[in-house]
């Protein structure tokens, strides 16, 4: 493995020489698509940049972000607008306000306010009744976005994270947008042959000047239904015909309803505790409930529906009574985590903080700027019941902490390449969270959570700042994770983006020993004595060199040395054809 430094440099090069234009090979297959990974555009946002140390605290920095905003074509009919455009649901949805509407899939609305962003007011064709709607659960009546085949801006790892999902025969396809070329469409296929397995080949769908499509250019079509009809019958140069669409999963709503959109504290009685979910640094966890192709094109891939991008409008500080704790799932030194509902419908996690933890009013500054984070790879934060003892309520993850997952759970069976698109999804993140000038302060496998289909969410970031207890804030004892600290934070207070790589590292060993603490056999004090004069975990058991040639990187002392985020996650997507093609499955990796 080269060295961090060399591969950076390389990187745009790289991208060239990888974003080649469609090319014919023999016996009339079209060549796959080679689409690098990109990122979408950003929005602005106004985050402090708590990277620079020196700076004032609470210095705000604006910068361009991700806040992801769904984009929808045609002409809404909305309030001083003009024109007048029909949505389709794509999902079925149950109201959990009086403000919302209930529909199901396939259901007919006249868009009558979209100036408010993840939640639109609407019209029903089919009762009449006007409300509420999450934006990201419709879509134009005759679009594109209408099609259960489409996916908009899903990265070309993430395509194929879900087209290899269990149960997706050869076939299974999707089309998103393009990552390098404007305009264009990438058509994404899973297939198999005796060499590779299963394996996903891309093709870029090109735009003609009249507006019609192509893969190669001997077959144009007028529009990218017509396109994927005449690759559904038969394969003409792909790897396969067009089988089925990919399942999409439901979409992610970013606040629990309309009414917690901006003001998002929510009484504490509307949070219904349902499972303690585990403990962690900060509480207990609960979760609650709240109000030439290869072949031809078989079945579109599996989507999981949308989540909403909150629990309701307008009001994210929630009553306490509109929370019912369910089932308490872990316990940790300052917070307690459960499974559990708001307002008696809607299933969320809830972190209970053990009073005295933090200060009420940093706390919901802090609150503030996380919940402008939003990211797939980040748990989303819902909603905060800001009076002590203090409730944050989250999405849930079914499977729990990372760390729990690869102890006792599914993880143990896991071998090297998921464990590795586990640690990229975690760089995928954390790479968010760098451009945002953020920082997580309390990275390591217990504050990820893992869902269904092995996807992981980082959790917990920014919290560790706002922590008042003596012994932590001394940073020795047993509650300040000085083995997954870098020395210049554990030392001196210095945390910055750097030291949170330093943390992944540390991850990485929990990754591919399946939960192992680090540095085993040492105490804190010892860890910090031996890093200090140059020591650094040798190379886990089983674990390639090229893997433990990047721990090394991410435990450079000098912290510029030390990579980005950003090139972490290119390695890890690109490391079983760019650094390990020869990989072989071992008994345990």
């Amino acid at each position: 493995m080269g060295c961090v430094q060399c591969k950076d440099k390389e990187a745009t090069k790289l991208t060239e020489e990888r974003d080649g234009s469609l090319h014919q090979s023999s016996g009339f297959r079209y060549g796959t698509d080679p689409t690098p990974q990109h990122y979408p555009s950003f929005g602005v946002t106004s985050i402090p940049n708590y990277n620079n140390f020196h700076a004032a605290g609470g210095q705000g920095l604006t910068v361009f972000g991700g806040v992801n905003s769904s984009s929808h074509t045609g002409t809404l009919r909305t309030r001083g607008g003009t024109g007048v455009t029909l949505f389709v649901a794509l999902y079925d949805y149950e109201a959990r306000t009086e403000d919302d509407l209930s529909f199901h899939k396939g259901e007919k609305f006249q868009i009558l306010n979209s100036s408010e962003g993840d939640w639109w007011e609407a019209r029903s064709l089919t009762t009449g009744e006007t409300g509420y709607i999450p934006s990201n659960y419709v879509a134009p009546v005759d679009s594109i976005q209408a099609e259960e085949w489409y996916f908009g801006k899903l990265g070309r790892k993430d395509a194929e994270r879900q087209l290899l999902s269990f149960g997706n025969p050869r076939g299974t396809f999707l089309i998103r947008e393009s990552e390098t070329t404007k305009g264009a469409y990438s058509l994404s296929i899973r297939d198999w042959d005796d060499m590779k397995g299963d394996h996903v080949k891309h093709y870029k769908i090109r735009k003609l000047d009249n507006g019609g499509y192509y893969i190669t250019t001997r077959a144009q079509f007028e529009t990218l239904q017509q396109l994927v009809q005449h690759y559904s019958e038969r394969a003409a140069g792909l790897c396969c015909r067009l089988v089925v669409p990919c399942h999409k999963g439901m979409p992610r709503l970013t606040d629990l309803s309309v009414k917690t959109k901006d003001v998002w504290e929510i009484p504490r009685e509307s949070l219904q505790l349902i499972k303690r979910l585990g403990n962690g640094q900060f509480g207990e966890v609960w979760m609650e409930k709240a109000d030439g192709l290869c072949f031809n094109l078989t079945v579109i891939a599996s989507s999981c529906t949308p989540q909403t991008s909150g629990l309701a409008k307008d009001a994210w500080e929630v009553a306490r009574d509109s929370l019912f704790l369910e089932e308490k799932l872990g316990q940790g030194c300052f917070a307690e985590v459960w499974l559990g509902t708001w307002n008696g419908n809607t299933k969320v996690a809830i972190k209970t903080l053990k009073p005295g933890t933090m200060s009420p009013e940093s706390f919901l500054e802090e609150a503030q700027i996380m919940k402008k984070l939003k990211h797939d790879k980040l748990v989303q934060l819902y909603a905060v019941v800001s009076e002590e003892p203090i409730y944050i309520v989250t999405e849930y993850m079914n499977k729990g902490s990372l760390l729990d997952f690869l102890k006792d759970g599914e993880g143990r069976a896991l071998k090297l390449p998921n464990l590795v698109d586990m640690a990229a999804q975690v760089a995928a993140g954390m790479a968010y969270i760098e451009r945002m000038n953020y920082i997580h302060r309390d990275l390591r496998s217990a504050n990820i959570l893992v869902g269904n289909g092995l996807i992981c969410k980082i959790a917990d970031f920014g919290l560790a700042r706002l922590i008042e207890d003596n012994e932590y804030t001394a940073r020795q004892g047993a509650k300040f994770p000085i083995k997954w600290t870098a020395p210049e934070a554990a030392l001196y207070g210095r945390f910055t983006i750097k030291s949170d790589v330093w943390s992944f590292g540390i991850l990485l060993t929990e990754l591919v020993t399946k939960g192992r603490v680090p540095y085993p056999g040492m105490n804190n004090r010892e860890v910090l004595e031996q890093v200090e004069r140059g020591y650094r975990m040798p190379c886990p058991q089983d674990c390639p060199i090229s893997l433990h040639e990047l721990m090394i990187h991410c435990w450079k002392k000098d912290p510029e040395e030390r990579p980005t985020f950003e090139y972490l996650q290119g390695f890890l997507e690109d490391y079983f054809t760019a650094t390990e093609p020869q990989y072989q499955p071992g008994e345990n990796l």
